[in-house]
């Protein structure tokens, strides 16, 4: 018996060994890439982005009989408890 239990004991100490270094490499590679973000987002900044003028100025307009089909598609999929808002064009 004595031979199972320090085998089972070198089992679990190196159950925990091994654990615990997976669980250090796992916050080394967050720390890591969190770091990274950021001299990432020193050394190049996000770009400012235009709004599309021309887009939001003119939206286009659909068809009632759409809107009444997308309505009635949206009704049955969700058993009466959504309801259609809004319809963009992407």
């Amino acid at each position: 018996m004595n031979g199972t239990e320090s085998n089972l004991m070198e089992a679990l100490k190196l159950l925990c060994i091994g654990l615990c270094t997976v669980f250090v490499v796992l916050m080394l590679i967050i720390q890591f890439g969190k770091l990274l973000i950021k001299v990432v987002n020193k050394i190049a900044p996000e770009e400012e982005q235009t709004p599309k003028a021309a887009a939001a100025a003119s939206p286009v307009a659909i068809a009632p009989d759409v809107h009444q089909a997308i309505a009635k598609a949206v009704e049955q999929l969700t058993g009466g408890l959504g309801r259609v808002e809004k319809i963009e064009r992407i």
